[in-house]
């Protein structure tokens, strides 16, 4: 699998409570794309990561985890920007409140002549998210450059919404971006908060036709507490969610997005790619981070195994 986005520096609050009183901070990266990589390189699969960094030590540290974590990293190292930076607080158990400081930064001046199409043509599978697009026209249009790639490759398109209302100005032109994505991918991702945005429909049967309706192939809502609905034409799925103590959610749906592609890059049917991504979206919940938690194979087949003893010896 091959990903085009940005990843940034993340600066964790270590305990819970306002940050006028937090002083205890941890310095890691995140970004939407860069965890679904890492997540696909874990469950065994092969993935690479195309981005802009800032050539500065947070742009070194990402290219370092992700090269850690077996994912082929293609950075372009801006001398001219920044690596972006979000701030993660805990202002509440089990909740988190994230602010960027990304506007003007490396990883928003993508641009089309930075994905190169040998590395697309390589992947069998390219996802995208709505965050790039969300980053300015021009990242905008690198993702269309990218797809461009992989449709002459004739390789799966892979879109998740992934809505930033803050990153817009409108919600019109959200709207027009993930449509326009949309009518291009193959497998379509969303919550359904975020399918009701690009469809009109407060239902996920209305949803799920809307997006259909695009021409998606393949579309799956994430429904977190309340599991998931994947549809291919008329063939709907549907899997709960497993019953887990929530850490953090964030990077949650990374790893869902993770394990389903993970799963169709093997030719696993809908059902099965449903239960895979279904277990690490639970897993990435039961620890802080966007995607330390994101499991491995024996990872998931535990969270299957309700007998077994809690103890590994």
């Amino acid at each position: 699998m091959v990903t085009v986005g940005e990843s940034m520096g993340l600066i964790t609050a270590e305990r819970v409570g306002s940050l006028s009183h937090v002083r205890e901070m941890q310095l890691g990266f995140g970004g939407a794309e860069s965890n679904v990589a890492i997540g696909v390189a874990r469950l065994g699969g092969s993935a690479a990561w195309i981005g802009r960094v800032g050539a500065d030590s947070l742009g070194h540290l990402i290219m370092r985890e992700l090269r850690a974590e077996s994912v082929e990293t293609v950075a372009i190292v801006d001398p001219e920007a920044a690596t972006a930076v979000m701030l993660k607080e805990r202002p509440s158990p089990g909740s988190s409140r994230l602010t960027y400081y990304r506007r003007f930064q490396a990883g928003s001046r993508l641009r089309p002549s930075d994905i190169p199409r040998h590395v697309i043509e390589r992947g069998r599978i390219l996802h995208v998210t709505g965050i790039t697009a969300a980053l300015g026209e021009r990242p905008r249009l690198a993702l269309h450059a990218a797809i461009d790639h992989a449709k002459a490759a004739n390789r799966v398109v892979s879109f998740d919404v992934n809505h930033r209302a803050s990153l817009w100005t409108d919600r019109e032109s959200a709207v027009s971006a993930y449509r326009a994505l949309a009518r291009r991918a193959d497998i379509v991702f969303a919550g359904e908060d975020e399918a009701e945005l690009v469809t009109g429909a407060s239902d996920v049967r209305g949803q799920v036709d809307g997006l259909l309706a695009l021409g998606v192939g393949q579309v799956v809502i994430k429904r977190g507490a309340r599991g998931a609905v994947a549809a291919r034409g008329s063939t709907v799925h549907t899997r709960d969610a497993h019953r887990i103590t929530v850490a953090d959610t964030v990077g949650a749906g990374d790893a869902f997005v993770a394990g389903w592609l993970a799963e169709t890059a093997r030719g696993a049917p809908p059902q099965a790619c449903l239960e895979v991504a279904s277990a690490c979206g639970a897993l990435a919940c039961t620890s802080l981070g966007d995607w330390e938690a994101a499991p491995t194979r024996e990872d998931v087949a535990r969270l299957s195994d309700t007998g077994a003893d809690p103890v590994s010896r």
